[in-house]
């Protein structure tokens, strides 16, 4: 192996500066030529591809985003498009493809492995954290710190003013961001897709606040559930006060990086060239236990991604 090439693709994660940059370094360290694919798969098909070296990632750790920008291309899913990707790929002699990103990032570099003799590796980058076979994924960290430090700040306003107030925060259709960031919020309640709550057991707990002199409520809402808004009126409906909602949105996916995040990003940065430099392909790069470890694409996505519920019970007996 002589050539590699990093891309970043999908929703940009606070991290991903620094996986490109363990990716570019360990890639020169070992004596390959790197080269960077700007705007995601777009760019790839595009041939928006320039050679970088060690001073073109200096001074990125600690920035957000992605210093190779992101670009959506759902077209990228049609085997034709992606000759045209492989092709660029060929004309300058890469040999390895490093994709950084989530699940949608995830498939595109497994149909690039299996239909190109250039080998791929995958590096979770997503605020999410809904990546199978990893504990946590690049930008988890930083984006539940963000919603803690809103939370502990919409607290503020709460208590002042004596209302309820709901964060609703990302995730799609995984609940981790606002089950981790309720527990550290010291929310009354959360709400998950993993856990169904009833809306009356939300009332009740309200209500059983105030009994206890407590006049003002928190309430984390994953977005995978239902709107804010939409749960703010029902809530209003239901108890007959005023109740806010408060959306985040991409508020969560920028930021400078938790220590935690970059070095996370840098440990599966520097992984994902071991690898490809070991011969390997066709897999996804990841931590369990605080061990590195890589998984198939197939396995990746033949398994489920499931929240820790545990904590979601400890969250229930701290928020009587």
């Amino acid at each position: 192996m002589k050539k590699i090439a990093v891309l970043t693709s999908g929703g940009d994660a606070p991290g991903m500066n620094a996986a490109v940059r363990a990716v570019v370094r360990t890639a020169i360290y070992n004596g390959l030529e790197v080269y960077g694919v700007y705007q995601g798969y777009k760019g790839l098909v595009e041939n928006n591809i320039k050679k970088l070296e060690v001073g073109d990632v200096g001074n990125i750790i600690n920035r957000g985003g992605t210093m190779l920008y992101s670009a959506r291309l759902p077209e990228f899913a049609n085997p034709e498009v992606r000759k045209g990707a492989i092709k660029n790929l060929e004309a300058l002699g890469i040999d390895g493809l490093v994709v950084i990103g989530g699940d949608g990032s995830y498939r595109g570099a497994m149909a690039l492995s299996n239909e190109m003799n250039i080998k791929t590796i995958g590096v979770p980058g997503t605020i999410d954290n809904d990546i199978c076979c990893t504990d946590f994924t690049i930008g988890f960290d930083t984006a539940l710190n963000t919603i803690v430090d809103a939370i502990d700040k919409v607290r503020d306003t709460a208590s002042s003013h004596e209302r309820a107030f709901i964060i609703e925060v990302m995730g799609r259709n995984a609940g981790d961001l606002a089950l981790f960031a309720g527990i550290a919020g010291g929310s009354e309640s959360l709400l998950i897709p993993e856990k169904k709550e009833d809306i009356d057991e939300v009332v009740a707990r309200i209500k059983a606040g105030e009994d206890r002199g407590k006049k003002h409520s928190i309430i984390v809402l994953a977005e995978g559930v239902m709107s804010g808004q939409d749960l703010a009126k029902e809530l209003k409906e239901r108890t007959g006060e005023e109740v806010r909602a408060t959306i985040l949105g991409h508020i969560q996916r920028g930021g400078t990086p938790s220590a935690q995040d970059r070095v996370l990003a840098s440990r599966l940065g520097n992984y994902a060239v071991q690898l490809l430099l070991a011969g390997e392909s066709g897999r996804a790069v990841g931590i369990q236990n605080n061990k590195l470890v890589s998984t198939k694409f197939e396995d990746v996505f033949g398994d489920v991604h499931n929240v820790d519920l545990s904590i979601y019970d400890v969250s229930k007996q701290l928020s009587i």
